[in-house]
């Protein structure tokens, strides 16, 4: 089976419009057309990459991959030219479209030979280049089996209200963005796409086009909740929030919750190599914690949620053992839509689990926290300190926006903790301020301020810049 039934689908089931971008629409139909036209020019090509914005060319591009049998690859077109360059080499014999080429795609000549799709479910659909928060990217490979497995375990064909739109702002070469398209027009849901984010016309758009379903990276949610100030949003049709892709600071979580009064929240928990979520924090999840009085209860505000159908979880210790509810170790997931692959590289242990290299503990009710990324474990004086508990005391400061927590050599400590904050205010003042609230072990060292923080182009703080930049600085 190939993802292009997806496709075929949605067309079969009428001809509203399922795609909008910029005051123009696609039907299913239409697109299906235009798919079928995309892949007659693409069989010849090993890959296709779109190095391009959020079109309606996108979903022409990735489903006429997919019918041409051959594996779609949108990068990142916010890469200079000579990384872009870089990442096109690694694909000879591939068809490139930049934002130039997209209009094309749009208004193509004659008759389509409307060929079926390759029936095959263990064929390349979608490669990925991972952001690279910690290393140089990685091409993630995830399979047709991996797609449709995460789209027909979560979803219900034909189940949204044809009234129904989603706008969707994230990236096309975020898997969000991929999974938003797939997703989206199974269920019948019309997509709106904001080729670029910006709040203010974020919000305007909701409004403007109805919009009832939406989901943003936690940077994202943190820019249109600044925005808003002390006021509610003015967006009556928007049922659900989704936020994920990077870790949501609580603070941001409990203002966007306060501001979105009548909106329910979904917290998303994924990796490219798991195709999308695999954990979900739903709405009633997170009205029944901000409401709490039983703190375990209102912790879960910070958590992930629960497994989606058919995902394990398990938190393992240093010697591969799984550990009891409470105990932080290494998160590992397993389930059909797991690839854990990477261009000749094999992410998965025999037994289908994935590492991902998340460190996390399950509460006794099954809801997971994610602490970080191992690599960002500060160890000081022998115990592991979570960056993330830190920073989201530290954003309860009314003058920081934003914080990042490291670890830098100490001769005495094995490691000082730094915090990088955007904002302003007295560091000795903000040092008691997280002194109050944290044991002394857990105090900032050193507290500095910065204009901006480093981070990708979806949001993730890039932690090894930082540190180097700071390194650098005391070297200097």
């Amino acid at each position: 089976m190939n993802i292009a039934v997806i496709l075929e689908m949605a067309a079969s089931a009428g001809d509203r419009p399922a795609v909008t971008e910029g005051g123009r629409s696609l039907s299913a139909a239409g697109l299906q057309r235009l798919a079928h036209h995309a892949a007659d020019r693409f069989r010849d090509r090993s890959a296709v990459l779109y190095l391009g914005t959020n079109h309606l060319a996108y979903p022409v591009a990735l489903f006429g991959a997919a019918l041409a049998g051959v594996p779609f690859v949108p990068l990142n077109y916010r890469l200079s030219d000579a990384q872009s360059n870089e990442l096109i080499d690694c694909h000879p014999g591939a068809e490139v479209l930049h934002q130039r080429d997209l209009d094309a795609l749009l208004a193509p000549p004659g008759e389509s030979s409307r060929r079926p799709a390759p029936d095959d479910r263990d064929a390349t659909a979608v490669t990925l280049y991972t952001s690279g928060t910690t290393a140089a990217p990685k091409a993630a490979l995830l399979r047709h089996r991996h797609l449709l497995a995460y789209v027909f375990n979560t979803q219900d064909f034909g189940s949204a209200d044809p009234a129904d739109a989603t706008l969707v702002a994230l990236p096309p070469y975020h898997v969000a963005g991929l999974m938003n398209l797939l997703t989206n027009l199974y269920t019948g849901r019309r997509i709106v796409y904001q080729p670029s984010f910006d709040p203010v016309d974020w919000l305007r758009t909701v409004r403007r086009e109805g919009v009832t379903h939406a989901m943003l990276v936690p940077t994202m949610l943190a820019r249109v909740t600044a925005e808003l100030g002390a006021g509610t949003a003015d967006v009556p049709r928007l049922r659900s929030l989704a936020y994920g892709g990077a870790r949501a600071p609580r603070p941001v979580v409990e203002r966007a919750l306060r501001q979105f009064p009548s909106t329910g929240f979904v917290n998303a928990y994924g990796l490219t190599e798991t195709a999308s979520s695999i954990c979900v924090l739903g709405p009633d999840d997170h009205r029944l914690a901000l409401a709490a009085a039983d703190p375990a209860v209102r912790e879960r505000l910070g958590s992930v949620g629960r497994p989606l159908p058919g995902v394990e979880i398990e938190v393992r210790g240093e010697d591969g053992r799984p550990l009891p509810a409470g105990d932080t170790g290494l998160v590992f997931v397993r389930g059909e839509q797991i690839s854990g692959e990477y261009t000749g590289v094999a992410g998965t242990a025999d037994d289908g689990w994935f590492a991902t290299r998340d460190r996390g503990r399950l509460d006794a009710e099954g809801y997971l926290f994610v602490e970080g990324r191992a690599d960002d474990t500060i160890i000081r004086g022998g115990e592991n300190i979570a960056p993330a508990e830190i920073e989201d005391v530290l954003l309860e400061h009314p003058g920081v926006r934003e914080a990042a927590v490291l670890g830098l050599p100490d001769p005495e400590w094995g490691q000082r903790l730094v915090a990088v904050l955007v904002g302003v205010g007295d560091p000795e003042e903000i040092r008691s301020f997280a002194k109050e609230r944290l044991r002394s072990a857990k105090t900032p060292d050193t507290v500095v301020f910065r204009p901006e923080l480093p981070r990708t182009s979806t949001g993730k703080l890039l932690r090894r810049t930082l540190v180097a930049e700071l390194e650098e600085a005391a070297d200097a």
